[in-house]
């Protein structure tokens, strides 16, 4: 059969609790003994059950096998202490540093700006001089290559208007010849109304040169 998962707490049943403790207390000491005969381990293994009865195993010595872990445990502290000061040192050596670059700064800063100079040398000012050149240079650089894309932009907008002024110009010379055709037309109209009325109503008599209509 299947063995169900057992659930990590403590059995509330005192006798089931005691029957749990004897069968995985039995079952330790055995894997112990396993382990120190299959892989020449040394193996020291400490029970005290719920009323405080001592269970060991030991494949070589237990105060002997006590002692070494205590050894090592004292040389694992000691490296470890060890470890913590050269990384305390190292964070310190870090800070000193970088408190040492950004004076540095600060003084460049300053002697940029005009400041301090008082304690240059000629080599050092003739540094900070080139220094300015090429600064310069690039701000000079940069100045040209703004104002050369803000030229292109104005020339761009420039001839976007002069195409909308054409369209709009092209429109008004249109709407122009619609308008003279319109009132042309309005005009020959108007003649073809008069002479229409010029003939309305009865004939009139016409005297030919016989006397007859």
């Amino acid at each position: 059969m299947v063995r169900g998962k057992t659930e990590m707490k403590r059995i509330e049943n005192a006798t089931s609790r005691q029957v749990t403790f004897s069968k995985r207390r039995n079952g330790l000491l055995k894997k112990a003994f396993e382990l120190s005969v299959l892989c020449d381990a040394e193996v020291a293994l400490i029970i005290f059950s719920p009323r405080g009865k001592l269970y060991e195993f030991s494949n070589f010595s237990m105060n002997k096998t006590i002692d070494r872990y205590q050894n090592r445990t004292k040389d694992l502290m000691s490296s470890n202490n060890t470890a913590v000061e050269d990384l305390q040192l190292e964070k310190e050596l870090d800070s000193f540093t970088i408190t040492k670059k950004l004076e540095h700064l600060e003084v460049s800063k300053r002697k940029l700006l005009g400041g301090g100079l008082d304690s240059c040398s000629i080599d050092e000012l003739q540094q900070l001089e080139r220094q300015l050149e090429r600064s310069l240079t690039k701000i000079r650089s940069r100045k040209y290559q703004i104002l050369k894309e803000e030229i292109m932009k104005l020339k761009e907008e420039e001839k976007l208007l002069l195409e909308e002024n054409a369209a709009l110009q092209v429109g008004r010379e249109s709407s122009k010849k619609g308008e003279t055709k319109q009132r042309s037309e309005s005009k020959e109209q108007d003649i073809m109304d008069v002479e229409t009325e010029l003939f309305i109503g009865l004939p009139e008599r016409r005297t030919t040169t016989n006397g007859f209509l």
